[in-house]
């Protein structure tokens, strides 16, 4: 089974895939929040379609270790993906996911209409390969 990674956002959220082996993260999409009922269900059609089994949301931990508003947006959000789909919902420490993306995307020549668009999916990517390479160092 796949791990689906969301890098979420009020706005948008990005969505990450791994294969089946749960080795390599690849971008998937971008999606532009429509209110909740509506998020629930678009990610619970994307968890039955591509077989996941667990999704990883990125957890926006203060440089200091603690937890703010931010995080406590992405826990209420995982807890009501749990709720809505039983699907299985785990946190990662994103802390600079978006500014790694962000560089990752500019190291590539990517123009700046063209990195908006794609951003959410790559810090996605980058929240759920850490969090795969995390949980086999772990094994």
């Amino acid at each position: 089974m796949r791990k689906l990674g969301i890098d979420y956002g009020d706005v948008r959220l990005g969505f990450a895939l791994s294969d089946p082996m749960g080795i390599i993260a690849s971008p998937l999409e971008v999606y532009t929040r429509k209110g909740l009922d509506r998020d629930l269900q678009y990610i619970a059609a994307l968890i039955k379609e591509k077989e996941v089994d667990a999704a990883v949301i990125g957890l926006p931990v203060n440089m200091d270790g603690t937890k703010g508003e931010r995080a406590q947006k992405s826990l209420d959000f995982g807890g009501q993906l749990n709720r809505y789909c039983g699907v299985k919902v785990e946190y990662f420490d994103e802390r600079l996911s978006t500014v790694s993306a962000e560089r990752a995307l500019l190291e590539g020549n990517m123009r700046r209409e063209k990195r908006k668009e794609v951003i959410d999916k790559i810090a996605a990517q980058i929240i759920l390969q850490n969090y795969l390479d995390s949980a086999k160092a772990r094994q």
